[in-house]
């Protein structure tokens, strides 16, 4: 049985990462924060979201492209940046940049990322995108905007949603720490998943080596809180001038989830706008990504960038209808990896495209800049 058969749809790799990767890094990819009342809302929400097939158009060729700072893409979707991501599995950024370029589409690899950005850039073919925590010392915040940019990444996304470590209750009590220490638990976990512990054994221990040049990994930091929190600070509105300065080359903000921040960011010159809530992972008490979103869209003329959620090619339809210009995916590319290994992020890539066609087919629907018209329900 083929993988399209055994694994259709996001839903069916979740169960299986779970029975491949140890509990402690299964809680650390899928919780998050508080009661998880947002995270769990960012994927129930899409249902409230309704779209009118169209009928009697003959033969439908859709056309999955997308334009996005310049660049135009073959998919209208791409990786968020989530740390850790060698964690869920090993080498996990290398696997996701070189399937991005493959399907050029945009890889955006985080700061907390277990690979440099001289690792990981040659493999994004030009689609490399950096997201990064913002360096408290001017001098380090050079120094990695330097390195990011000869390692070939063209975009900066700056995020601006941490300005205190989240709790993430359950990633506690799956028993991580940072720097990770393999208590007599963890071990135990690790051996129950062998396919992991075997390629984690032959790749090595999964470590943050770009931050950790600038920090000191040694020292002990709150259960859910890492070497990145030394060197960051929480950013203002003269910290996103410094960046405009000194970053030749678009520059987005990440985190943006209120209408009202968007006329002093648009004043500042920055080339994009990205909706989010973390994926429920920062902030509990909020409204989902999707809620928000028409009214950024209403208050912008920025291209918009959106996630939270989203784990389908119909989500992807739904979101660009309400008003995003592109849509990105952070935990669906690590439920692959984590079920299928070096297989998982192609795979990702191949139902998400076949489930846009799909739907494309059912709204009568050629080009994904008029997903609006198919909209006969939506949030105000």
């Amino acid at each position: 049985m083929t993988l399209e058969y055994k694994y259709p749809a996001v839903e069916f790799l979740k169960p299986k990462a779970r029975r491949r990767i140890p509990h402690f890094v299964w809680e650390y990819l899928d919780s998050g924060t508080g009661a998880e009342v947002t995270h769990k809302r960012n994927r129930t929400i899409f249902e409230d979201i309704k779209m009118m097939p169209s009928i009697l158009h003959g033969p439908i060729e859709p056309d999955t492209r997308k334009t996005l700072l310049g660049k135009t893409y073959d998919l209208p979707f791409g990786v968020a940046p989530v740390g850790m991501s060698g964690l869920v599995w090993p080498d996990a950024e290398s696997l996701l940049a070189k399937n991005a370029g493959d399907a050029n589409i945009p890889y955006c690899l985080s700061t907390v990322a277990c690979q440099t950005p001289e690792q990981v850039g040659p493999h994004t073919k030009g689609n490399g995108w950096f997201q990064l925590y913002p360096p408290r010392d001017p001098d380090i915040r050079r120094d990695m905007l330097r390195r990011v940019k000869e390692a070939g990444f063209e975009t900066l996304v700056l995020t601006v949603d941490l300005p205190e470590a989240s709790r993430r209750e359950r990633q506690a009590r799956g028993g991580i720490t940072h720097p990770p220490v393999l208590t007599a638990r963890l071990l135990a976990q690790i051996a129950r998943r062998p396919a992991w512990a075997i390629a984690t054994a032959l790749h090595g221990r999964p470590e943050m080596p770009f931050v950790s040049q600038y920090g000191d990994a040694s020292r002990g930091l709150p259960i859910t809180e890492h070497i990145g929190y030394q060197l960051r600070t929480s950013p203002d509105m003269e910290y996103v001038n410094w960046l405009r300065d000194h970053w030749q080359g678009p520059l987005v903000l990440k985190g943006i989830m209120n209408h009202k921040d968007v006329e002093r960011l648009e004043a500042i010159g920055v080339d994009a706008l990205w909706v989010s809530n973390h994926a429920g992972r920062q902030f509990d008490g909020t409204l989902t990504s999707l809620e928000v979103l028409p009214s950024i869209r209403r208050a912008s003329k920025l291209p918009i960038i959106f996630d939270s959620g989203v784990e389908r090619g119909m989500d992807i339809l739904r979101a660009l209808a309400l008003g995003a210009d592109f849509v990105m995916l952070g935990s669906a590319w690590h439920f692959a990896l984590g079920a299928l290994g070096r297989q998982g992020p192609a795979h990702l890539t191949s139902i998400l495209k076949k489930d846009l066609i799909a739907n494309m087919g059912q709204l009568g629907l050629v080009d994904l800049n008029d997903c609006a018209r198919c909209l006969c329900s939506k949030i105000a």
